[in-house]
Protein backbone atom coordinates (compact mmCIF):
# COMPACT_ATOMS: atom_id res chain seq x y z
CA UNK A 1 0.00 0.00 0.00
CA UNK A 2 3.09 2.04 0.44
CA UNK A 3 4.47 3.56 -2.93
CA UNK A 4 7.99 3.25 -3.20
CA UNK A 5 8.23 0.69 -0.97
CA UNK A 6 7.48 -2.54 -3.30
CA UNK A 7 10.73 -3.98 -2.53
CA UNK A 8 10.22 -4.52 0.96
CA UNK A 9 11.66 -2.46 4.13
CA UNK A 10 14.19 -5.13 5.24
CA UNK A 11 15.35 -5.03 9.05
CA UNK A 12 11.57 -3.15 10.55
CA UNK A 13 8.97 -2.52 13.36
CA UNK A 14 5.50 -1.81 12.16
CA UNK A 15 2.69 -0.60 13.70
CA UNK A 16 -1.33 -1.25 12.83
CA UNK A 17 -4.15 0.55 13.34
CA UNK A 18 -7.43 -1.70 13.57
CA UNK A 19 -10.97 -0.45 13.40
CA UNK A 20 -14.13 -0.75 15.11
CA UNK A 21 -14.53 -3.95 13.46
CA UNK A 22 -10.52 -5.61 13.57
CA UNK A 23 -9.88 -4.59 10.17
CA UNK A 24 -6.29 -3.02 9.37
CA UNK A 25 -7.18 0.69 8.11
CA UNK A 26 -3.31 2.47 8.87
CA UNK A 27 -0.55 1.24 9.44
CA UNK A 28 3.30 2.64 9.74
CA UNK A 29 6.49 0.74 9.49
CA UNK A 30 9.91 2.29 11.18
CA UNK A 31 13.00 1.38 9.23
CA UNK A 32 16.44 2.45 7.97
CA UNK A 33 16.96 2.92 11.88
CA UNK A 34 20.63 4.42 12.13
CA UNK A 35 21.39 3.95 15.60
CA UNK A 36 24.50 6.21 15.56
CA UNK A 37 23.25 9.46 14.71
CA UNK A 38 19.70 8.42 16.02
CA UNK A 39 18.01 7.99 12.84
CA UNK A 40 14.88 6.12 11.43
CA UNK A 41 12.31 6.72 8.38
CA UNK A 42 8.65 6.42 8.91
CA UNK A 43 6.30 4.76 6.14
CA UNK A 44 2.66 5.03 6.25
CA UNK A 45 -0.38 4.04 4.16
CA UNK A 46 -3.82 4.23 4.80
CA UNK A 47 -7.37 3.04 3.74
CA UNK A 48 -9.38 5.51 5.18
CA UNK A 49 -8.60 9.11 6.26
CA UNK A 50 -9.74 8.72 10.30
CA UNK A 51 -7.71 6.72 11.44
CA UNK A 52 -4.65 9.32 12.47
CA UNK A 53 -6.05 10.07 16.27
CA UNK A 54 -4.29 11.62 19.21
CA UNK A 55 -4.05 8.36 20.60
CA UNK A 56 -2.30 6.97 17.35
CA UNK A 57 -0.47 9.65 16.83
CA UNK A 58 1.13 9.26 20.43
CA UNK A 59 1.63 5.54 19.84
CA UNK A 60 3.09 6.43 16.46
CA UNK A 61 5.61 9.14 17.88
CA UNK A 62 6.17 7.34 20.88
CA UNK A 63 7.71 4.40 19.72
CA UNK A 64 11.22 6.54 18.14
CA UNK A 65 11.29 9.34 20.46
CA UNK A 66 10.78 7.10 23.52
CA UNK A 67 11.24 3.76 23.23
CA UNK A 68 14.01 3.54 20.85
CA UNK A 69 15.80 7.05 21.65
CA UNK A 70 15.97 8.53 17.97
CA UNK A 71 16.42 12.10 17.71
CA UNK A 72 14.76 12.47 14.63
CA UNK A 73 12.27 10.46 12.39
CA UNK A 74 12.79 11.23 8.51
CA UNK A 75 9.85 10.83 5.91
CA UNK A 76 9.95 10.68 2.10
CA UNK A 77 6.37 12.04 0.33
CA UNK A 78 5.62 12.24 -3.54
CA UNK A 79 4.69 15.81 -3.96
CA UNK A 80 1.24 14.83 -5.35
CA UNK A 81 0.34 13.53 -2.16
CA UNK A 82 -0.61 16.86 -1.13
CA UNK A 83 -2.78 15.36 2.40
CA UNK A 84 0.44 13.89 3.43
CA UNK A 85 2.45 16.83 2.63
CA UNK A 86 -0.43 18.79 4.76
CA UNK A 87 -0.21 16.58 7.58
CA UNK A 88 3.56 16.26 8.11
CA UNK A 89 3.73 19.93 8.33
CA UNK A 90 1.00 20.68 10.46
CA UNK A 91 3.19 17.70 12.68
CA UNK A 92 5.52 20.21 12.78
CA UNK A 93 8.31 18.19 10.53
CA UNK A 94 10.61 20.44 8.54
CA UNK A 95 9.84 19.97 4.70
CA UNK A 96 12.92 19.93 2.21
CA UNK A 97 11.87 19.97 -1.79
CA UNK A 98 13.80 17.80 -3.55
CA UNK A 99 13.11 17.89 -7.88
CA UNK A 100 12.60 14.28 -9.03
CA UNK A 101 12.81 12.49 -6.01
CA UNK A 102 10.34 10.11 -7.24
CA UNK A 103 11.38 9.81 -10.96
CA UNK A 104 11.82 11.82 -14.02
CA UNK A 105 7.94 13.20 -13.32
CA UNK A 106 7.61 12.86 -9.99
CA UNK A 107 8.80 15.78 -7.03
CA UNK A 108 9.16 15.16 -3.91
CA UNK A 109 9.79 15.99 -0.33
CA UNK A 110 12.00 15.00 2.73
CA UNK A 111 10.27 15.88 6.09
CA UNK A 112 12.61 15.97 9.34
CA UNK A 113 10.62 15.59 12.73
CA UNK A 114 13.30 15.77 15.95
CA UNK A 115 12.37 15.02 19.09
CA UNK A 116 12.69 18.29 20.51
CA UNK A 117 10.10 19.53 17.85
CA UNK A 118 7.51 16.64 18.83
CA UNK A 119 8.13 17.27 22.39
CA UNK A 120 7.15 21.25 22.18
CA UNK A 121 4.60 20.43 19.26
CA UNK A 122 0.68 21.39 20.35
CA UNK A 123 -0.36 17.84 19.77
CA UNK A 124 1.97 16.58 22.62
CA UNK A 125 2.78 19.46 25.27
CA UNK A 126 -0.13 18.06 27.21
CA UNK A 127 1.58 14.44 27.49
CA UNK A 128 5.06 15.76 28.78
CA UNK A 129 4.16 18.10 30.72
CA UNK A 130 4.05 21.40 29.56
CA UNK A 131 1.70 23.90 29.36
Amino acid sequence: MTPGCENGFGNSKAIGVLDDDGELVAGMVFHDWQPGPGLIQISSASKTARWLTANVRHIMFSYPFDQIGCQMVVLQVSAKNERMVRIAKAFGFTPYFIKRMRGRDEDGFVFTLTDDDWRNSRFTRKIHGQA
